[in-house]
């Protein structure tokens, strides 16, 4: 397995429907494909729950964030060689991983993993994806080996950079996707008397060589309510919005809007 022990970071073997290290720590597959090795995984819901993820699901099957995840895909081609380990850390329902996954696979020896904090992403992520590792898991204690991993994508997920300096091989390549100063306006413009532009933070990160930055623009058109309530209901906006703006964009028939996104590719120094 790609996955090691949350516990003692050892090695886990697969057996039966378990998955056992060395020192006697067992982790059961769920019915639905994924390892539970969050370790804090008591008390509530952890992530985004149903609701969220049912939707994201809706409208990115819907194709309308296609053009990013071929993007990705393509920065990542770069990493997928013979033997390259691929981790999607805070994949949500997959919908990224299994593009990126796509890609690796050209190569037969090449493998890949990911994990989202959300069972309820980490559900439809292994039904999604069943060739692929799939775990619950938190990015601030990534379940892998040091050293272990060619490739982390990350899209819209926490950014752990100690985790992923410590995973990374020298070398190794690190794709993150965050938005653009105009993504969602038109939404956001539906939804408050006075929107606002998303802020770009400083794009240097510790440790990692900016190899490339390229930005991503275009508009979609929402042609029915439910692709409307889906992009929504899919965002932060759902539980920030007040009952008055969430009636006015959920009434909506129709909606126009940016997609507007930086896809990032560093390389671990």
């Amino acid at each position: 397995m790609i996955f090691v022990c949350p516990k003692c970071m050892g090695k886990l073997n697969i057996s039966g429907g378990s998955a056992v290290c060395d020192a006697g720590h067992s982790y059961d597959r769920s019915k639905h494909g994924y390892f539970n090795l969050l370790l804090s995984s008591s008390g509530g819901t952890h992530g985004d729950n149903a609701l969220m993820v049912e939707a994201r699901r809706a409208f990115l099957d819907g194709g309308y964030y296609e053009p990013l995840a071929n993007a990705i895909a393509d920065e990542a081609r770069a990493y997928a060689g013979e033997g390259a380990v691929m981790l999607d850390a805070g994949c949500g329902e997959g919908y990224y991983t299994e593009r990126v996954a796509r890609t690796f696979a050209e190569y037969p020896s090449t493998r890949a993993a990911a994990f989202d904090i959300s069972k309820d992403a980490a559900k439809r992520a292994a039904k999604r994806m069943p060739t692929c590792e799939v775990a619950v898991a938190g990015s601030y204690h990534m379940p892998v080996a040091d050293s272990s991993i060619d490739l982390i994508i990350n899209t819209f997920s926490p950014l752990a950079l100690d985790e992923m300096r410590r995973a990374l091989r020298p070398g190794g390549g690190f794709i993150m996707a965050i938005p653009g100063e105009d993504h969602l306006f038109g939404l956001k413009s539906a939804i408050y008397d006075t929107p606002y532009k998303n802020k770009v933070e400083d794009t240097r990160l510790d440790g990692f060589r900016l190899v490339s930055q390229k930005e991503l623009k275009y508009t979609i058109k929402l042609n029915t309510d439910a692709d409307i309530r889906a992009l929504f209901m899919m965002t932060p906006y759902a539980y920030r919005t007040g009952a008055e703006g969430r009636e006015r964009v959920l009434s909506l028939s129709e909606l126009e809007t940016e997609a507007h996104f930086i896809i990032l590719t560093y390389e671990k120094e």
